[in-house]
């Protein structure tokens, strides 16, 4: 492999792995899934240019990815081509060559799935946020997605508390909270009493996917839109894996 094709693979890594576990909803089997992509690319030839080598990474974990649609809601294509629009920001033309679908077919499925996302199942949400204003856009965003919010904290205790006096079916938290504390320490310490899946906010995705901590499972980039956000929530509620 080239210098500047490996340089191009570890740039895409993070995302590929945010990716993969927000597929599977577990820091361990994206991982492993991650893992088993590389294999397989490594043995063909890598394609030329940053934007096609993302492509095909994306396309390797699909491909290495387990099908899990009988007995739910969602096919496996359809969550797969809802994270790759939404959360991962690819064209549907790439998306669709990630899926190995034609793309008339690939908008069918994303259709599909966007009704689906729309009568998935209601969460009741911590919001760990320590910017007033940006905690009520989110509150807004999650209320239009139909979920409830439980409480909204701006510091770590505050956190805690919530949990502990109302427990969640979801916790959307903030890593940095300024005075308040970290969002990641808030988490740990809520998880010591509850599971509960988890979705981390941050503006540099790319510094919590980097191997070397445990990571979370499902992280979004801000700012996000209200589908980043519904199909991250629906994903984290349906697959009930701890985020950590």
């Amino acid at each position: 492999m080239m210098d500047a094709d490996r340089a191009a693979l570890l740039r895409a890594l993070p995302y590929a792995r945010r990716y993969a576990r927000a597929l599977t909803g577990s820091q361990q089997h994206g991982d492993a899934l991650v893992a088993e992509a590389l294999r397989c690319l490594m043995a063909v030839a890598l394609p030329a240019g940053e934007g096609a080598l993302r492509v095909a990474l994306y396309g390797a974990i699909s491909d290495a990815a387990p099908y899990e649609d009988a007995g739910q809601e969602m096919t496996s294509v359809q969550r797969k081509l809802l994270l790759l629009t939404a959360l991962e920001e690819l064209t549907l033309a790439d998306a669709a060559r990630v899926v190995r679908l034609e793309l008339e077919i690939a908008e069918h499925e994303l259709r599909a799935s966007r009704d689906r996302l729309r009568a998935g199942a209601a969460a009741r949400v911590l919001i760990i946020e320590d910017e007033p204003i940006i905690a009520l856009d989110i509150q807004e965003l999650v209320e239009r997605c139909g979920h409830s919010v439980v409480g909204i904290a701006a510091t770590e205790a505050e956190a805690v508390e919530i949990a502990r006096r109302d427990p969640p079916s979801l916790v959307l938290a903030d890593i940095n909270l300024g005075a308040g504390g970290d969002g990641a320490n808030a988490v740990a310490r809520i998880m010591r009493h509850i599971s509960v899946p988890v979705i981390f906010v941050t503006a540099y995705p790319e510094r919590l996917l980097t191997g070397e901590v445990v990571e979370p499972a499902f992280v979004i980039t801000k700012p996000f839109d209200p589908t980043t956000l519904a199909v991250a929530t629906y994903q984290a509620v349906t697959r009930g894996l701890r985020a950590l």
